[in-house]
């Protein structure tokens, strides 16, 4: 167990963390949805009904859906575009090891490498793939949330004229629910990039080191 946390405890507490969260976003929302319910003249529901509501499950779809944007765009965009100086990109003056190809496969290389062909390829570039996959899905599960939650409100408002997920696609409320939260993402990686050109944080792999060799003296 020591050594199971030793070398998976970074992804043990995101996890552990993200499941908190998740858990607290179910008791909030709860909560605010019945006070919503109550103030409109309608009929509170328990936890476990408002688990299948289209308002949390849209609260939680439009959050994953920003996130993954996010993480496929760090990882494409800093295949071939440079931010001099900072931690988060590779240096453009000098040929970074991710981009070296050696000269022989080791043994030991996955398998997919040792197949060659498309196989290759597709390997090479699986990471991006997987956050590109993983956005798209969380938009298809945006749409169909969100359209359960804004035809629950149409027939509350006595309107019987439900949306298809792919029309709740093309409404201003869609489009505004997505950008908003990926204009702050796509932010929190700027800054990120640009403060780790001048901030430091010991200990972290995210940040450059505290302690350059160019800073140091023949005492160091």
């Amino acid at each position: 167990m020591k050594s199971v946390w030793r070398n998976n405890g970074l992804s043990i507490v995101l996890f552990l963390l993200f499941a908190i969260f998740l858990v607290g976003t179910a008791f909030a929302g709860h909560r605010n949805y019945n006070q919503d319910q109550q103030q409109h003249g309608g009929s509170a529901v328990s936890l476990a009904e408002y688990l299948g509501e289209g308002d949390f499950l849209e609260a939680v779809t439009e959050n994953w859906e920003s996130e993954f944007l996010q993480m496929a765009m760090f990882v494409l965009l800093t295949v071939f575009l440079y931010q001099k100086g900072s931690a988060e990109s590779k240096d453009p003056d000098e040929d970074e090891s991710v981009d070296a190809a050696p000269a022989a496969l080791p043994a030991d290389a996955p398998w997919p490498l040792r197949r060659g062909g498309l196989l290759r390829k597709f390997y090479e570039n699986s990471l991006g793939l997987a956050l590109t996959v993983l956005f798209l899905a969380s938009i298809w599960l945006h749409a169909v949330s969100g359209a359960k939650a804004y035809n629950q409100e149409l027939a509350e408002h006595g309107i019987d004229d439900p949306l298809s997920s792919l029309e709740y696609a093309g409404t201003a409320r869609f489009w505004f629910e997505s950008f908003q939260n990926w204009q702050s993402e796509l932010l929190a990686i700027f800054a990120m990039v640009v403060l780790s050109i001048y901030l430091r944080q010991k200990g972290s792999p995210e940040s450059k080191p505290v302690h350059w060799p160019h800073h140091r003296t023949g005492s160091d």
